[in-house]
């Protein structure tokens, strides 16, 4: 079964996890189609996308979201945009991973970590983080 996966990673709040989303996105191809693959492009800046207007973004990614099979969202960069996309998945019945990356002094979100409709997994390494999703998808 080819799945599509979208995968949520913070673009506005920061872009200091690109190498860890890239890595997320490469794992999360032996899996599926994962339809924001550009989350993971090294020339994105927290500016995000500069040649499509907001509208326009906001639709697609809704659009992707509809027909996503699962979202995984590497949620230890606080983001306003990924916590609407998990909302929104949510309210879609989509099942939804969030990989937590612990760091001193940093707390996941209450409203994320409260949730018992979402799957949390929190990890220290990337081969933590791959091995939750390995254990998702089985």
């Amino acid at each position: 079964m080819n799945r599509k996966i979208y995968f949520a990673g913070s673009i506005s709040g920061g872009r200091n996890d690109i190498e860890l989303y890239q890595a997320l996105i490469r794992h999360l191809d032996l899996y599926g189609t994962v339809l924001t693959e550009h989350i993971g492009n090294q020339n994105m800046t927290n500016l995000g996308e500069d040649t499509i207007a907001d509208r326009e973004i906001y639709q697609r990614d809704i659009a992707w979201i509809r027909e996503a099979d699962v979202v995984i969202a590497e949620v230890s960069t606080p983001s306003l945009g990924v916590g609407y996309e998990i909302s929104k998945a949510e309210e879609l019945s989509k099942p939804v991973l969030c990989l937590y990356r612990d760091r001193e002094n940093h707390r996941l979100s209450a409203m994320v970590a409260g949730n018992p409709k979402l799957t949390i997994a929190r990890y220290t390494r990337l081969e933590d983080a791959i091995k939750t999703i390995d254990a998702f998808f089985e």
